[in-house]
């Protein structure tokens, strides 16, 4: 892969632009630190909204913003998708840095990240270069100790497991991103795209940030307020692991449910044995489960997506309008039109639907 660490350049700049020249200072500094399995998304998406607020064109010069992208002791990254970064610096004095991103992906799960690298940003905390966490790189970040007392944006899909490696912390999905002065947190995806922009913005203008935005072509920067895609189940006091693998796989394929045969299979168990799960730890059958989960994606749409009523049947899995709003009504009382003109006209800052799953209790 081509190189991607600072490389100025050093092109004729146009009239009136100032030339891209080794050891300027730019107005935004990112130093990029790699972790195993990095998400490519998150990490090109950030790098993108620097690189084409930097230069005019898309020229890709390292004007008014620089990047360098490293790795512990300059080795090669793979990425969760299968790309290799090859040419990475090592970590290199973060004080020449406004910021440090910490680029994780699907090496969440590993409770021990090198010490050099805990020790890296412990120092750049210690030099006041304020910390983001890009993905799971915010594992990293609460391992070496530097997330206490603020609060974390993580992605919905492994809160729980951030939530049993750091307790303590306050970690939450009703944002794309979180900026706590010294700790920026970012869901991931292209979440990392709007917080690019929002750097851009605070350090570069406005104007650098709508220059990235047209290249890009998006309609305009999210605000860090904007809930993730998604709701969540509570199963923190659930303990059968074939209920939480069950219950992925369900929220994997909300808009094509699995059969309960396929859940049990994917599971590793009979229907019975699944069914007998359900009931001992939920208090509801499997099948009963999916529904109410595909019901509450089918709230969290109608709040905040401007999708059609018929649009968002086919989202939830449901195979036409009329199915979705007899299962809708049944569940909730009204019909989907009702329930989005209800809560779209009072509802205050969104927030995503989180389900209660305590034996006994109701969906609603």
């Amino acid at each position: 892969m081509s190189d991607m660490t600072s490389a100025p350049d050093l092109a004729s700049p146009r009239s009136g632009e100032p030339p891209a020249v080794p050891g300027r200072l730019s107005p935004l500094r990112v130093g990029f630190v790699l972790l195993d399995q990095f998400t490519l998304a998150a990490f090109g998406g950030l790098i993108d909204a620097l690189r084409l607020a930097a230069d005019h064109g898309g020229r890709s010069r390292q004007i008014h913003a620089s990047w360098t992208v490293m790795s512990l002791d300059g080795t090669p990254r793979r990425a969760s998708c299968g790309v290799v970064i090859s040419d990475s610096a090592p970590l290199l004095d973060p004080v020449q840095f406004d910021y440090i991103a910490v680029c994780g992906g699907n090496d969440y799960l590993n409770e021990h990240q090198p010490p050099a690298l805990l020790d890296y940003l412990r120092r750049a905390a210690a030099g006041r270069v304020r910390l983001i966490g890009v993905c799971t790189g915010t594992f990293a970040i609460a391992q070496a100790g530097l997330a206490t007392r603020r609060t974390v944006c993580i992605h919905w899909n492994v809160l729980e497991a951030f939530q049993v490696q750091f307790p303590s912390l306050r970690a939450v999905t009703d944002k794309l991103f979180v900026d706590e002065g010294d700790l920026l947190s970012c869901a991931g995806s292209t979440a990392a795209i709007d917080l690019g922009l929002y750097l851009v913005t605070r350090h570069c203008g406005a104007a650098k940030a709508n220059q990235a935005v047209r290249h890009m072509m998006l309609q305009g920067m999210r605000p860090p307020s904007l809930p993730q895609p998604h709701f969540f189940a509570d199963l923190a006091s659930v303990t059968d692991a074939r209920v939480h693998q069950a219950v992925h796989f369900m929220e994997q394929r909300l808009d094509d449910p699995p059969t309960m045969e396929a859940i049990a299979r994917y599971v590793g168990c009979s229907s019975r044995q699944l069914e007998r799960a359900f009931g001992a730890t939920l208090g509801i059958a499997p099948a009963a489960y999916q529904r109410r989960l595909r019901t509450h994606y089918a709230c969290w749409m109608l709040e905040n997506s401007p999708r059609s009523i018929t649009e968002i049947a086919f989202d939830c899995g449901f195979s036409d309008a009329a199915h979705f709003s007899r299962e809708f009504r049944t569940s909730l009382g009204v019909s989907p039109r009702q329930y989005r003109a209800e809560h779209v006209t009072s509802r205050k800052a969104a927030a995503p639907v989180q389900m209660r799953l305590a034996r006994g209790s109701r969906s609603r």
